[in-house]
């Protein structure tokens, strides 16, 4: 047997009595996509609970909050690429969450599993890296808001202890001048994980980069923010030039590797000039199009 107990709680407060009183040895499951098959193949030990949290109303919302867009944990991937809400304020995690797995994964698969999995390239993870998004946790001691960056400690190493739970996600509405855009390349047959993704978020001041986030993953251990190569955008019109500055500054302190199942290091340094390329100026246009600005030079 992979566990001896089953539970479903109908509210956090349950879950968090249930991971309480399991004393590490429980194990939080919504759609299971990843839980399942490492339990399965032995990639993780034997849990002595599986705490069901899809009856948890608060993890389903997805809902326009004053200042913010809030997705909960528990959202099928289905659901987020299909949201209107998503689609308005956070373009690139709509983008991510559509070309995820197939179709029958992304009815089950939840956004907060792909990134409790902490995978250094997981797609809707490093889309929300992009968008800025902050992470709700709730423990026995309160809830709590944390950046996506400091809920990883290495490749599928999740910092979340075994008694919090994720939420969900704060993600800044969409404002004038500003966009967000998602691309990836995955192998045509067997593995469904990405060779390359790439997330950019932008905001345009006239024909100018006011400020950019950049995220290019497998990046390195954990996901992270190219933040060299935002600062080359930074104050600049979006010239080829430009991004060839940038390009140059994120494989500069990139830590890309080869991968048996996957591709070289060599190939993803190379499709990583492809995809900022086109993330870019995907998000810069639509960025034009809310305001009326100028497309870029590559366009015109």
């Amino acid at each position: 047997m992979l566990w001896k107990r089953y539970l479903r709680p109908k509210s956090i407060a349950e879950a968090l009595d249930a991971l309480t009183a399991s004393r590490g040895r429980a194990a939080l499951i919504a759609g299971g996509t990843d839980l399942m098959l490492d339990l399965q193949q032995g990639r993780r030990a034997a849990v002595e609970t599986l705490v069901d949290i899809t009856a948890i109303p608060e993890l389903q919302r997805l809902e326009v909050r004053e200042a913010s867009l809030f997705v909960g944990a528990g959202v099928p991937l289905s659901r987020v690429a299909a949201s209107r809400e998503v689609q308005t304020h956070a373009q690139a995690l709509a983008e991510a969450a559509g070309q995820m797995a197939g179709p029958q994964v992304r009815h089950v698969a939840t956004l907060g599993g792909n990134v409790a999995h902490a995978l250094p390239a997981a797609d809707g993870a490093m889309a929300l890296l992009a968008l800025d998004a902050r992470a709700e946790i709730a423990s026995p001691a309160g809830r709590r808001e944390s950046p996506l960056p400091a809920l990883y400690r290495g490749p599928g190493q999740s910092a979340l202890a075994p008694d919090e739970l994720l939420v969900g996600f704060h993600l800044p509405l969409r404002q004038p001048g500003q966009a967000s855009a998602f691309r990836r390349v995955m192998r045509p047959q067997g593995v469904a994980l990405p060779i390359l993704n790439a997330a950019v978020w932008l905001a345009r001041a006239g024909a100018h980069i006011a400020s950019a986030r950049i995220v290019v993953a497998p990046f390195g251990p954990v996901p992270r923010r190219a933040l060299a190569a935002e600062s080359a955008l930074c104050g600049q019109p979006l010239t080829p030039q430009a991004v060839d500055r940038a390009l140059e500054a994120l494989l500069a302190e990139a830590r890309f590797r080869t991968s048996r199942y996957r591709a070289t290091a060599e190939y993803r340094r190379h499709l990583a000039g492809i995809l900022l390329r086109e993330a870019l100026h995907t998000a810069w246009e639509r960025a034009a199009a809310q305001t009326g600005g100028p497309r870029s030079e590559k366009e015109e």
